[in-house]
């Protein structure tokens, strides 16, 4: 899907990516990772058992974090017509309906304090957008275990542009004429 250019899960929405920041860090140790291939086998090729071991080690880490780097690019965060899609590579994949949420804010944070009920999304050990929520919304972890969030804090390449676009959203949404009644029998 990389290398086609394509994104997972948009589902007709808007994508907004966050991997820019972190891409040259990825690609700096996956040319780290590169060199220190060269070198252990320079280093072991009296060894070939340890080398062929140590070879393939190497290439997987290679891959690896080239893999999550591409895992970045094509889950991007998602704005639909009425839910909120965060995300972070394979790691998380927080869907927040638009009727929740209170307000929204361009606020860059490079220091993040963990705090029950906050959930914070850096990249490059930076957020730029944080949502406030009306009521709680489900996180479950990596592994698994439930975190009930009312403050989400995450990075996006192009903040400004996804405040814009959820605030038109969200005023959209609550200006939007209420159901009429049913009248009465």
């Amino acid at each position: 899907m990389w290398v086609a250019r394509r994104t997972h899960g948009a589902d007709g929405g808007r994508v907004f990516g966050y991997a820019r920041g972190q891409g040259a860090v990825m690609f700096g140790f996956a040319f780290v990772c590169l060199v220190e291939t060269l070198t252990m086998s320079v280093l072991l090729r009296d060894y070939p058992a340890v080398h062929r071991g140590v070879l393939v080690l190497d290439i997987y880490t290679t891959v690896f974090v080239v893999g999550v780097h591409a895992a970045s690019v094509v889950r991007p965060h998602v704005l639909g017509p009425d839910v909120l899609r965060i995300r972070r590579a394979v790691h998380v994949d927080l869907r927040i309906p638009l009727d929740r949420i209170a307000t929204v804010r361009r606020e860059l944070r490079t220091t993040h304090q963990r705090a029950d009920g906050e959930l914070d999304i850096p990249v490059g050990a930076q957020t730029t957008i944080t949502l406030e929520l009306t009521a709680p919304v489900a996180h479950f972890t990596f592994l698994g275990r439930r975190r009930d969030i009312h403050l989400v804090r995450f990075h996006a390449d192009d903040a400004d542009t996804l405040v814009q676009a959820l605030g038109r959203t969200l005023t959209q949404a609550r200006s939007a004429p209420s159901p009429r009644p049913d009248p009465p029998a």
